[in-house]
């Protein structure tokens, strides 16, 4: 057993401000003897006329000190105020009342388990229950939750939908764009299931530009419930679907060649980001199948109008002319393929033409994703869907 003592500083730091550290004992952890001298009133009448009446001492485990396990024996009083009568003990700031451990243990405990450490592991090293583990870190979520309940909705929103479980099927994600953080989590991803999380969002009128993928369902969801909203379609969901109804059209012209995967792998990158000896492939290709060449040359000179960015209102206005062009080919077209791209292109022709304007889009939502689903992992799966909201929106908000 080893007895050491503290300078005045080292004491401030070690427990917390008005509490006085008598002494620290090592004897299989940390025990610390320590007494509340801080500031004390009733907390009826907030008087300081007060008598002291008796003392108790309350164990406590607190924060701990390196990898050792501390326990914090605390000397309090019992006092009677002498202005309304009343007896009480003192309050203590960082620990709760009827509470075994201090606030600065329970977040130790919190935060270990969210950076990945098990309960069993905890449960070893802390020994502290798994099942308490479980708890005080369900009541820091909430917590947290509740200070980004009163956040308003932001001004750049990103709606996309995920997998949750294959009982209860997917989930939406509103994620602010502008600050790279999640702003809700929602189950279900029709206007039906979605009414209620978007009627409790505050400040829906804030938001101006809503991102989202070409899903007809979002699209009027947003026009219902963020009306001051311009909905701007994610461009790599355009770029997919065009790229998508092609390789169909290729497959009518060829269905042998579509199967073969290298072939494959080369009509679907840019022709610029092509190798000579690629390209050399290509056009040998095309030389035999001049029809799927002319297929080609029509997907990259619409890739290249659909990826262009930073465009002023002027700049856009004859990419607008070339992407009707476009959609009026596309719809005079023999193939079905091609014709259903073109009745897609036209019905998102407004929202599509805005993406030359905004430069934000959905990537950043799909990154969230991936941390969710790692979330996911780490819990290995989740059936409750609140306790699964909590933690993306605390852990990714």
């Amino acid at each position: 057993m080893k007895r050491r003592s503290l300078c005045p500083q080292e004491k401030i730091d070690l427990v917390g401000p008005g509490i006085k550290v008598h002494s620290v004992v090592r004897h299989g952890g940390v025990m610390i003897h320590a007494e509340y001298v801080g500031p004390v009133a009733c907390p009826q009448c907030s008087s300081e006329q007060l008598r002291t009446k008796d003392r108790f001492v309350r164990k406590l485990r607190h924060e701990s000190i390196g990898t050792k396990n501390t326990w914090l024996y605390l000397t309090l009083r019992k006092y009677r105020c002498e202005d309304c009568r009343r007896y009480f003990r003192a309050r203590v700031p960082g620990l709760l009342p009827y509470r075994r451990s201090t606030e600065m243990f329970r977040q130790e405990i919190f935060m270990d388990h969210r950076d990945g450490i098990s309960q069993q592991q905890l449960h070893r090293t802390r020994r502290i229950g798994s099942a308490t583990v479980e708890r005080w870190f369900h009541d820091h979520l909430e917590l947290k939750e509740k200070m980004f309940s009163s956040r308003l909705c932001p001004t750049v929103l990103g709606i996309d939908e995920h997998f949750f479980t294959k009982k209860q099927g997917y989930a939406t994600t509103f994620c602010d764009l502008q600050k790279h953080r999640i702003f809700e989590v929602a189950k279900g991803r029709s206007e039906h299931s979605l009414h209620s999380a978007l009627m409790r969002m505050k400040g829906r009128e804030r938001v101006q530009v809503v991102c989202i993928d070409l899903s007809s369902s979002y699209r009027s969801l947003a026009r219902k419930y963020f009306p001051n909203a311009l909905i701007v379609s994610d461009r790599f969901h355009v770029v997919r679907t065009v790229i998508r109804h092609f390789l169909d059209t290729w497959k009518l012209l060829d269905p042998v060649g579509r199967k073969n995967r290298g072939l494959l792998s080369l009509m679907r990158r840019k022709g610029e980001n092509l190798r000579p000896e690629q390209q050399a492939r290509l056009e040998r290709y095309f030389e035999q199948n001049p029809a799927i060449g002319m297929v080609y040359k029509a997907k990259e000179e619409l890739c290249e109008l659909l990826n262009q960015k930073h465009r002023t209102q002027k700049d856009c206005r004859p990419l607008i002319s070339r992407l009707l062009y476009w959609i009026d080919q596309l719809r005079n077209s023999p193939f079905e393929p091609l014709r259903t791209l073109g009745a897609t292109l036209s019905s998102w022709r407004d929202e599509i033409a805005r993406m030359w304007r905004f430069t934000r889009n959905n990537g950043i939502t799909e990154g969230f994703h991936t941390k969710m689903e790692l979330i996911q992992r780490r819990a290995y799966g989740f059936r409750n869907f609140s306790n699964y909201r909590l933690r993306v929106i605390v852990m990714c908000g």
